[in-house]
C-alpha cells in the first residue's frame, strides 16, 4: 500500500458556475498541492458549522453519528480518500470498536464533517493528489479560501465544454481558475487534463 499522505481542510468558497454548490479544499500537510471537492449546500453547511464553532440547538445529522458512536464506544480513527474515478472521490472511515478495526465506506463530504466533528485526522495517497492536486502561485498564497459555507453522485458540469481547448490553452484557464478562488472550474479543468493523459 502507497504511503498515506495527510490533508489539512483549508476551507469552503462559493461556486462561482453552479448554484447552490461549493468546492470543499483540501491541502497536503507537507506541501503545496490543494485538492477542491466540489460538494453540496447540506454537507457543507456541516462542514461550515464545525470550522466555525457553532453549536446548533439540536443535534444534525453528523452530530447525531458521532453521539450513537461514542454511546456504543465507537472511535472513528482516520478518515481516507483512497479512490478518485470520473472526478468522483471515494473515501472510508476506519473505526475500532472493542479492539476491532472496521471500514465503513463513506461520501468524503460527509466523511470530513465526521473527521472534524471526532477532530481524526484526514489523508489521501500520492497518487490522487499527482492526479487531483493543485498548485497556487505564489502571488495567489495571500487570497485566502472563504470559510462561508451532496457531494454528488457525478460532476456537476460536465468536461465536454473543455473537449476543443488544446492543452497550452487548459493550463492557461486552470490558473486563470485558481487565481480567481473558482476551484470548481479548476477541478473540472483538471480533470480533462487528467483524462487526456491517460
Amino acid at each position: 500500500m502507497q504511503n498515506k499522505i495527510r490533508l489539512n481542510i483549508l476551507g469552503l468558497s462559493v461556486s462561482q458556475t453552479q448554484s447552490g454548490a461549493y468546492a470543499l479544499v483540501l491541502t497536503e500537510e507537507d506541501g503545496e498541492r490543494r485538492i477542491p471537492i466540489i460538494i453540496g449546500p447540506v454537507e457543507a453547511q456541516a462542514i461550515a458549522i464545525q470550522l466555525e464553532g457553532l453549536k446548533p440547538p439540536r443535534p444534525l445529522t453528523h452530530d447525531l453519528i458521532k453521539n450513537v458512536a461514542m454511546a456504543f464506544d465507537i472511535a472513528l480513527v482516520e478518515v481516507i480518500i483512497y479512490k478518485l474515478e470520473e472526478g468522483i472521490f471515494y473515501s472510508e472511515l476506519l473505526c475500532e470498536m472493542d479492539g476491532k478495526e472496521v471500514r465503513i465506506d463513506s461520501r468524503t463530504s460527509d466523511a470530513v464533517a465526521l473527521a472534524l466533528r471526532f477532530r481524526c485526522p484526514i489523508y489521501t495517497m500520492e497518487d490522487i493528489l499527482h492526479k487531483a492536486g493543485i498548485v497556487l502561485e505564489a502571488e495567489d498564497e495571500d487570497s485566502p479560501v472563504r470559510s462561508r459555507f451532496d457531494e454528488p453522485n457525478e460532476p456537476v458540469v460536465s468536461n465536454q465544454a473543455y473537449e476543443n481547448y488544446t492543452l497550452a490553452e487548459l493550463n492557461e484557464m486552470l490558473h486563470e481558475a485558481i487565481r480567481n478562488e473558482d476551484y470548481e472550474k479548476a477541478s473540472i479543468i483538471r480533470d480533462e487534463l487528467s483524462r487526456r493523459k491517460k
